[in-house]
């Protein structure tokens, strides 16, 4: 999570020291975006298939490797193009570890306690974003990259211990076919994984759109201070860590995964209208309604879970891999359509289009979805 959402915190700075100026700062930043979303969406697929057919460890390790070496030469690059080339092979190494993690959690604990598993995973993640603001802050932009690459490293050392899925090792030694992409093609099981896709839409709305580019929102709504987009991004994630907390224990006590999806869906709605409509007049009333969004997105936990969830064990990891991916990939149509309407509509307006567009897709979605609370996961899909 620290590597996945430096670029957020430094796209200012270091695009300032690569050339970029006045209105290239969102331009270039919509490309370099775009390009690592755009690396997660390729590696999200290939590491899915890995990480069905070789096994779940596979994927953390290789991940794992790429991303740390990939945002290293991050803090050597000197022209947009080179920043943009080395964002998206770190868009594909990032892709993998995510995914490969909730299913190897699902798959190794209880059914009954499986849950708090996968909100541990994505609360501990969402510190390190927490992380990148204030090593940013300490450090030059460069300097950050080095050291995200660097705890990446450490980090691969430290998973060596990891063990396989029983799951996923009991699958192996019978006939079926495992991590096959066209299997998902087949009507149902499609339907079933683009409602997973759905329902996750609305987080990545808010982070790529509305919290990355924070300072151009400051500037629409009237703001006298400049916002900070390290500082906006830092806030939203010390959100979402209390709404994973918050919704994983939730979820735990209802005993579903829909009801709490649903209310954090219908909060990050009114917090969106908050933020682009509401009059904030002070910086600070801005950054708290950043924590409050943030807080709305903390179901991306469940999101995930949910996902690797609804389908078998010789699908789980693609599915679990490419959903997360898929959805962050979303960010580029979603990021065209709001420069396309910026044009004709100004900022606020094109953004309430695409937060609406995103918030009504997932509650179709969502209506539609099976709970998966009480699933047993020992299972493989039929060809």
């Amino acid at each position: 999570m620290y590597d996945l959402f430096l670029f957020s915190v430094v796209r200012v700075p270091s695009l300032q020291a690569v050339g970029a100026t006045g209105d290239g700062l969102l331009q270039q930043g919509v490309w370099l975006l775009n390009m690592q979303m755009a690396g997660l969406l390729i590696g999200g697929i290939g590491w899915g298939i890995l990480g069905d057919k070789k096994g779940r460890l596979s994927v953390l390790f290789g991940s794992i490797l790429i991303y740390s070496l990939a945002n290293i030469a991050n803090g050597f690059v000197q022209t947009v193009p080179q920043y943009a080339l080395f964002r998206f092979i770190a868009g594909i190494g990032l892709a993998g570890e995510l995914g490969a993690g909730v299913t190897l959690v699902t798959e190794v604990l209880p059914k009954q306690i499986r849950g708090y598993g996968t909100t541990l995973v994505a609360t501990l993640g969402v510190i390190g974003a927490i992380l990148a603001y204030f090593v940013a802050d300490l450090f030059d932009w460069r300097m950050a990259y080095f050291i995200g690459g660097g705890l990446g490293l450490l980090l691969l050392l430290m998973r060596i211990r990891v063990f396989e899925s029983p799951v996923f090792t009991r699958m192996k030694t019978i006939s079926v076919q495992r991590g096959n992409v066209m299997m998902l093609l087949k009507p149902r099981r499609l339907l079933r994984y683009l409602q997973c896709i759905a329902i996750g839409l609305p987080i990545w709305f808010v982070v790529g759109i509305l919290i990355t580019f924070s300072p151009e929102f400051g500037v629409a709504i009237g703001l006298e201070e400049p916002v900070v987009a390290g500082k906006a991004v830092m806030l939203s994630f010390a959100g979402q860590v209390a709404g994973d907390i918050v919704s994983g224990l939730l979820s735990q006590y209802v005993k579903s995964r829909r009801k709490i999806v649903l209310l954090f869906i219908l909060l990050s709605l009114l917090l969106v209208g908050v933020y682009l409509l509401a009059p904030l007049k002070t910086l600070p009333a801005f950054y708290l309604v950043c924590v409050l969004l943030g807080f709305t997105n903390g179901y991306w936990a469940l999101f995930v879970t949910v996902a690797a969830e609804l389908f078998g064990a010789n699908l789980r990891a693609t599915v679990a891999t490419t959903v997360p991916n898929f959805v962050r990939g979303a960010v580029i149509p979603l990021t065209t359509l709001f420069l396309y309407l910026r044009g004709s509509m100004g900022i606020v307006h094109s953004a309430l289009v695409a937060g609406a567009l995103t918030t009504a897709v997932a509650l179709l979605a969502l209506y539609f979805l099976d709970e998966t609370f009480t699933k047993d996961l020992d299972y493989v899909e039929a060809d």
